[in-house]
């Protein structure tokens, strides 16, 4: 990688620490260092010129434009347009065709690796208390989402078999690995959503070389697979599940009682694994002995509802069947990330005309989520609270409001900027998530939304029948 004005590197680097808070004497200040930002570009052999958009102007403009409320390109040109003038440069053009070439020439490389050392930079400083049992504990599930119908996007990502086309939008499948403690994405898996080795597990064992020893993976009923649960737990890393009651049952009456609704049995070796070889099988063992913990969930005028937990965390001492059911709860709390990422950064649909720039626009999303994770890991910090008890919409908010004053005072001391993080900090701390355990609301509107006809029929035979003049189209 070469630089043809270190000056301005390092100038570009602070710029964009300072708008989320990596500046000063707050905690996590060194989750997106200088370092990070080289290593990113080295891995990928960027080199920076001196230009408009170099890579870190291209990174930020590209943060704004998926953090704010209106994703297009031309609002997030007028952002750098304000800056600029701001701090005295000379504005640039309006046009976005220059902006839109620098994100197709930025590697895609470049925003996951930027992405997951931010991820996992903020997961290694994470506060003792905030651990499970003094452990860490990740989780793993997936989303689609969807994109503009173009030819590209189509051929890499297909829509769903049963639409027409012309009709559905190409879906892609996006898994993440998640920290319980804070929120962070340590990485993440794109694939398209349908067809041979493209489900959740195949992602997940391509991904699951990121844990350690004594790391907790916890995951939905789909992932409590026998050879998934024995190589963790052959690598040092225990499970948490729900059994899968279409692939086993369990029966209580057998295997070693450790309680009422609980104890340990051996799961036999499937007949076959499909995507192992012959003599890998013959190597492995018989059985894998497993936890299984039954837990209800009673609910004031609701129907009691059973769930099976299934873990390889056998100490019943250790673990109770108590600690089990309030971890296996907690699950929920990815869920509730993802929906963060996919409607509070409006990741759901997403605006990209081509694959590459589809994933690159999906890997901003996930840079900028980890950072606004960051800010409520120090506002947790500073107030001595979890992060999960802090609002990540209010986050998002109050840093939009605050960005534009961070950005004119950039040229003054450190100890007003200090000023200003701690103000910010305290407004995030003061929007805290409700404890509202079981929550039920009705998911129906009051107000009807606009109504408009929905497409049946490709686009192109609407416009030739709007030209012939049908009526009924």
């Amino acid at each position: 990688m070469s630089f043809s004005n270190h000056g301005r590197f390092r100038q570009q680097v602070r710029f964009l620490r300072r708008q989320f808070l990596q500046d000063g004497e707050l905690p996590f200040t060194d989750v997106l260092s200088e370092e990070t930002v080289k290593q990113a570009l080295k891995a990928v052999n960027v080199a920076w010129l001196d230009r408009v958009y170099s890579p870190l102007v291209t990174l930020w403009v590209f943060l704004g434009q998926v953090l704010s409320q209106d994703h297009s390109c031309r609002a997030a040109v007028a952002r750098l347009i304000a800056h600029r003038v701001s701090q005295g440069q000379r504005p640039c053009s309006a046009e976005t065709g220059a902006y839109c070439q620098a994100r197709k020439r930025l590697p895609e490389k470049f925003f996951s690796c930027v992405a997951r050392l931010v991820g996992k930079a903020l997961d290694d400083q994470v506060d003792p208390a905030w651990l499970w049992k003094g452990r860490p504990v990740y989780m793993f599930d997936g989303t689609t989402v969807s994109m503009p119908d173009t030819p590209k996007n189509q051929a890499a990502y297909p829509q769903v078999y049963n639409q027409k086309p012309g009709l559905g939008f190409p879906i892609a499948r996006v898994c993440t690995f998640m920290s319980l403690s804070c929120g962070a994405v340590l990485d993440m898996g794109i694939s398209r959503y349908a067809g041979k080795k493209q489900g959740e597990l195949s992602l997940l064992r391509k991904m699951w070389d990121i844990l350690s020893p004594g790391d907790i993976l916890l995951t939905d009923a789909l992932m409590s697979t026998w050879h998934e649960m024995l190589t963790l737990k052959r690598r040092g890393v225990d499970s948490v599940s729900r059994l899968n009651k279409a692939l086993r049952r369990a029966d209580f009456r057998r295997g070693k009682r450790l309680g009422k609704d609980d104890h340990i049995v051996r799961w036999l070796k499937p007949s076959s694994i499909r995507h192992i070889d012959w003599a890998t099988y013959k190597r492995l063992p018989d059985y894998l002995e497993v936890r299984e913990t039954r837990i209800r969930v009673e609910q004031p005028g609701f129907r009691t509802k059973e769930v099976i937990v299934v873990t390889t965390l056998l100490d019943p001492e250790a673990t109770t069947k108590e600690d089990l059911a309030r971890l296996y709860r907690s699950r929920w709390s990815q869920e509730l990330d993802i929906r963060d990422i996919k409607i509070s950064l409006q990741m759901d649909i997403l605006r990209c005309k081509t694959p590459e720039l589809v994933r690159k626009e999906i890997w901003t999303h996930v840079l900028a989520y980890n950072l606004i994770s960051t800010i409520m890991a120090q506002a947790a910090s500073q107030h001595e609270l979890q992060p999960r008890e802090i609002s990540f919409k209010g986050t998002v908010q109050t840093l939009e409001a605050f960005q534009p004053l961070m950005s004119f005072h950039e040229h003054q001391s450190a100890g007003f900027r200090q000023q200003i993080y701690l103000q910010l900090l305290e407004a995030v701390a003061t929007h805290r998530v409700a404890n509202r355990p079981d929550r039920f609301e009705p998911r129906k509107r009051k107000r009807n939304p606009r109504k408009s006809e929905m497409m049946t029929k490709p686009r192109w035979v609407l416009k030739r029948l709007m030209r012939k003049g049908v009526a009924e189209i």
